[in-house]
């Protein structure tokens, strides 16, 4: 069965505003990735190469609280009131295809399903009803 998780974006603030949340929250985070980590950080400046990637925050035993910075110089766009994302998480790389198929139908695929550079398969696609949604399904590790 697939999970789902919040996907929060952010104008360049996210390690604030993820710091506001581990001080509400508690825990630590897991998978914190910032630009300079990435295949693409040699296009970038210094200042967006320090900002975050991908971070997560475990709220819950079956919860996590995710969150990137949009950076404009990667031709991101933000408008505060629909910077959230459902992360689902799927189980096989076929439920991650059967899901993403399902709810990319009527809708407009942002990114395709594709293997990525952290070891996932995923997408991100907004549904005809203009939810946004982040499919993955991380490959085993070795």
């Amino acid at each position: 069965m697939a999970t789902v998780n919040p996907y929060l974006n952010f104008l360049g603030n996210t390690e604030d505003a993820f710091n506001f949340y581990k001080s509400v929250f508690g825990g630590e985070f897991v998978g914190l990735q910032r630009f300079k980590d990435t295949p693409e950080a040699d296009k970038l400046s210094a200042a967006d190469q320090d900002k975050i990637m991908h971070v997560a925050l475990p709220i819950g035993s079956n919860t996590i609280l995710m969150g990137t910075d949009a950076l404009e110089s990667m031709g991101h766009t933000l408008t505060l009131g629909n910077n959230l994302s459902l992360a689902i998480g799927a189980e096989s790389k076929e439920e991650a295809e059967k899901i993403f198929n399902g709810l990319a139908e009527g809708g407009e695929v942002e990114m395709p399903l594709q293997d990525t550079f952290w070891g996932a398969y995923f997408g991100m696609t907004t549904d005809k009803f203009g939810i946004k949604w982040m499919v993955n399904f991380d490959y085993p590790q070795n």
